[in-house]
């Protein structure tokens, strides 16, 4: 080929390449901007609590997997990491983003203030109880009240079947509402089933599973008072007072998750679905369904709430009574209460 009219033919072919380097570039670049990205923030219990931090965690390895997106865990040692972790998950470009917890409520409120581009959820705190209530936050809030009715109620018939010293415990975390629904449907729940038994209730104060021995120590306290039932609701310290109950051969109730393989000493637990309330908040985010600046609450009626494994030990007749009792909780006709 003649050299001059070759090179005007080399320089188009150039030109070409370059466009087409630069497209594949400029695609590469969209691809991984609109990646998008959930996480979580826990509070200071950890992820493996068994228990809370672990059904969020759950829930956003299920969101992982079946949306297939990039998701992170920013773990809070102290309360203290809570605002930083809750701006580094918006800052690292994460567009859902849950605070597991009612104790996160302020920092998550001053939080999606300053990350617009992000959407907060926070578990177990209601969105028009947010310090600023910010239109991009949304409340993940649970009737635990009615979970707790369900197994203080099977405890209730069982201490009652049992006779001796008619008593049963809780040993909460911390004196929050999150906690305090759970005690107040037990203690109603309880009582419904006999108006004989006296419920037993201390905090201790924490929730880590480091501080297990601290809610031992209460459960230990409540056993010696005749204490026929230990219901935790204290996250990973309260397998210390489950651990009381298997020591002392009494019946434990787990809480959040279901704990019926922590032994043949657990009656049953009372389950708040997280796991299942951080997937739907991340899809829904992801999906662009969900809509801001508002609460929605998980149920017994949605599946939000529930009653895990029951001990094959217990009559089938008092499953039957409870489940009636469910039916009715579900109709509005028991409301039990989520204060004590």
């Amino acid at each position: 080929m003649n050299r001059k009219r070759f090179l005007p033919w080399l320089g188009i072919g150039m030109a070409v390449i370059s466009l087409a380097v630069a497209a594949a570039g400029s695609a590469g670049n969209t691809s991984r901007s609109a990646t998008f990205k959930a996480a979580i923030v826990t509070d200071t219990a950890g992820i493996n609590d068994r228990s809370f931090n672990f059904l969020a965690n759950k829930g956003r390895l299920r969101a992982q997997r079946e949306l297939k997106i990039e998701t992170r865990v920013y773990i809070s040692k102290t309360s203290a990491d809570y605002r930083p972790n809750l701006d580094a998950a918006a800052q690292d470009g994460h567009r859902a983003i849950i605070a597991n917890g009612f104790l996160l409520a302020d920092d998550t409120s001053a939080a999606a203030l300053r990350n617009p581009g992000s959407i907060y959820g926070i578990v177990d705190f209601p969105w028009a109880a947010l310090k600023d209530t910010p239109a991009n936050a949304v409340g993940l809030t649970f009737k635990s009240e009615q979970s707790g009715y369900l197994v203080g109620y099977l405890a209730g018939l069982m201490v009652k079947k049992q006779g001796g010293k008619q008593v049963v415990s809780a040993v909460g975390g911390k004196k929050i509402p999150s906690v305090d629904n759970w005690i107040a449907g037990y203690k109603a729940g309880a009582q419904k089933a006999s108006r004989k038994i006296k419920v037993l209730i201390d905090y201790s104060g924490d929730f880590p599973p480091s501080t297990a021995p601290k809610c031992k120590e209460i459960a230990l306290r409540h056993i010696a008072q005749g204490a026929q039932v230990v219901f935790q609701v204290a996250g990973g310290c309260g397998l210390g007072a489950l651990d009381a109950a298997k020591e002392k051969k009494k019946w434990g109730i787990g809480v959040d998750a279901d704990q019926y393989y922590l032994g043949k000493h657990i009656l049953t637990s009372g389950t708040k679905k997280v796991d299942v309330a951080v997937f739907k908040f991340i899809k829904g985010v992801k999906d662009g369904t969900l809509k801001p600046g508002r609460d929605i609450v998980y149920t017994l009626k949605n599946g939000g709430q529930g009653v895990g494994r029951i001990s094959p030990k217990v009559p089938k007749s008092f499953i039957v009574k409870m489940n009636a009792i469910r039916k009715l909780i579900i109709a509005g006709k028991i409301k039990p209460p989520s204060k004590l």
